[in-house]
């Protein structure tokens, strides 16, 4: 077993299909075919499940793909780690975010990696929830910040912070009377509302709201795109329940909001931050780790990020090689 025939293997399970990872390889598929036959026969076991549909892993299959997500990951950091001069901290870093995450402190952290930590390569994924963490018990990313602390028993999650979520509606909009600052979760449940699929934890933590009061909101759209959704909702189409960070850019944009908070619910959404096994991270995930971390505390702290408030036990740590270990 070699670490070329793990990345094979890596990227037909990505990919689904030998023909889609051959084209993600620029390697012929017959080579790919001998070279999975060749990884089959040395574990004695079945890797892939073929289908006419593609390929899916085995049991035996996704223990392995698991483990060579992470081999693979760790080899291509140890040339720039090798690399790096006496107190310099090099390499690549993988972060997931979810959307309304990357719009409150994505620029500042890229500003903060870009001045502070030249040598890291900072690889940002936005996404939703449900794939940000998917991605992260697969061992594709080193960080994520999360709204469970449930995704796996294997990665470490530390609460960061709390947002309150708020009806958001434009500022110019005729379903709310614009003397009104808050509404009860029965109003809420007349309004047209476009949320999020129920695959997203904050359509189910709303959701949740409604059930214990035995109403049924009156869901007129359902929409996984931040940008589409705000700009539905601001069309004119119906209101929506999100955290403050998704007006962080809209008033630069020339769109003016209201955000009513709801009267009878405190609704609010615990973000962690997720973390391969703290002996696992690498100096320069670390790194991120603590800039991400004092990033939230200064945007919070200095009033650019509202609706939110931070968790007490929030780690405060200087050393970026033991960042998450303490």
């Amino acid at each position: 077993m070699d670490l070329r025939q793990l990345r094979y293997f890596a990227q037909i399970v990505e990919s689904g299909s030998f023909s889609k990872a051959s084209r993600c390889l620029f390697v012929a598929q017959p080579a790919l075919s001998q070279q999975l036959a060749k990884l089959e026969d040395e574990v004695g076991k079945p890797l892939l499940q073929r289908s006419a549909r593609g390929v899916t892993p085995t049991d035996n299959g996704l223990a392995l793909y698991h483990h060579a997500r992470f081999l693979l990951r760790q080899f291509d950091q140890a040339l720039p780690i090798a690399r790096q001069e006496a107190g310099e901290v090099r390499g690549m870093v993988s972060l997931g975010l979810p959307a309304t995450t990357v719009v409150a402190v994505g620029l500042p952290l890229m500003r903060s990696i870009h001045e502070k930590y030249p040598g890291i390569l900072l690889n940002v994924v936005e996404g939703m929830s449900g794939h940000i963490a998917q991605m992260m018990r697969l061992g594709q990313l080193d960080l994520a910040i999360l709204f469970t602390n449930d995704i796996s028993s294997k990665l470490d999650a530390t609460p960061l912070l709390e947002e309150e979520l708020f009806l958001l509606l434009p500022e110019s909009s005729a379903l709310v009377p614009a003397n009104r600052t808050s509404l009860t979760v029965a109003e809420v449940a007349t309004l047209p509302l476009i949320l999020p699929t129920a695959s997203h934890g904050l359509r189910r933590r709303v959701v949740a709201e409604f059930e214990q009061r035995d109403l049924t909101p009156h869901v007129v759209a359902e929409i996984d795109s931040l940008s589409l959704l705000m700009s539905c909702v601001y069309d004119g189409m119906g209101v929506t329940i999100k955290p403050m960070s998704a007006l962080q850019h809209e008033g630069e944009r020339g769109k003016q909001w209201r955000a009513l908070s709801i009267s009878d619910a405190h609704i609010v959404r615990r973000n962690y931050l997720y973390s391969i096994a703290s002996n696992l991270l690498s100096p320069a995930a670390s790194a991120v780790a603590i800039e991400l971390r004092d990033t939230a505390r200064m945007l919070v702290t200095s009033k650019q990020w509202r609706g939110v408030s931070l968790i007490a036990n929030t780690l405060d740590v200087e050393n970026p090689a033991t960042a998450l270990a303490v």
